[in-house]
């Protein structure tokens, strides 16, 4: 894996000139700014010259100016944190999410991936590192709606066995947004290979799974501010969930009353 510059800062600070140094510095305090800033800006803001600003790029491993700015905007659109300069501009944050809100929930696809999850027999919901809390709130609200609903993978426990025993009635929900792990691919390829239907949540990072799965629905996590934000899926999943619920009503409401009867037994929650 290429190093990112941070990295690359570090690694070769030292052999720096005092200039480079300075300019170096501006660099690693100012990072979400460099997807913008051209050389004679950096130069500038930094209080160097510009010829040092090209030496210190090409120590870095970039030839151009354009090419730091392509490898910061790289990190970003990959999920990687950049700490903003500025503070946080709640109005931006805000127009962000509900850009975001209405892409994931203007999916064509929604409809049909909540009938395909409505009529399995059993639902296996998946999701590895950043994606676990998605698909664990989405397991949660789907049980609600419908029985043999299961996580995957549970603490301490592997994939195999739970992709061996998957039949053809039987739905698997994949949950996979970027920076997703290594093995993700593999995954979505094991259960392209066995008999279950899939359906996968992620961002545009994963729209070259959507020719391996049935339904796949777009959300996405982009923000203003340093990390990506969870807003608009934590939505889509109580979407998807209300219309797996209302395409099975008679079963869902038995199944709601059932469990409201279990917690008033147990004592499990609050009293209003």
């Amino acid at each position: 894996m290429t190093p990112g510059l941070l990295a690359r800062i570090e690694r070769g600070y030292d052999e720096l000139s005092p200039q480079e140094r300075r300019a170096a510095d501006f660099l690693r305090d100012h990072l979400a700014d460099l997807a913008f800033y051209n050389a004679t800006e950096v130069a500038r803001l930094s209080g160097v010259s510009k010829a040092t600003i090209s030496r210190l790029y090409r120590r870095l491993g970039f030839g151009s100016a354009e090419e730091l700015r392509d490898h910061v905007r790289g990190l970003r659109a990959a999920g990687t944190p950049i700490a903003p300069d500025a503070p946080l501009s709640f109005t931006a944050h805000l127009d962000r999410e509900l850009a975001n809100l209405r892409s994931a929930l203007a999916s064509p696809q929604l409809e049909p991936a909540a009938a395909l999850i409505a009529a399995a027999t059993r639902v296996l919901v998946i999701g590895l590192r950043n994606s676990y809390p998605v698909a664990l709130h989405l397991r949660q609200q789907l049980a609600q709606a419908r029985d043999r609903v299961e996580l995957a993978p549970l603490p301490g426990q592997s994939l195999g066995e739970e992709l061996v025993s998957l039949a053809p009635d039987d739905v698997v929900v994949l949950v996979g947004f970027r920076r997703r792990p290594e093995a993700f691919a593999r995954l979505v390829a094991a259960v392209l290979s066995g008999p279950a239907r899939s359906v996968l949540l992620t961002d545009s990072t994963g729209r070259r799974f959507a020719s391996e799965v049935d339904h796949l629905l777009e959300c996405p996590v982009d923000s203003v501010s340093a990390f990506d934000s969870y807003a608009a899926a934590a939505s889509l999943v109580s979407v998807l969930s209300a219309a797996v619920l209302a395409a099975r009503p008679r079963e869902g409401r038995d199944r709601i009353a059932g469990i409201g009867a279990a917690y008033d037994r147990l004592g499990e929650l609050e009293g209003a």
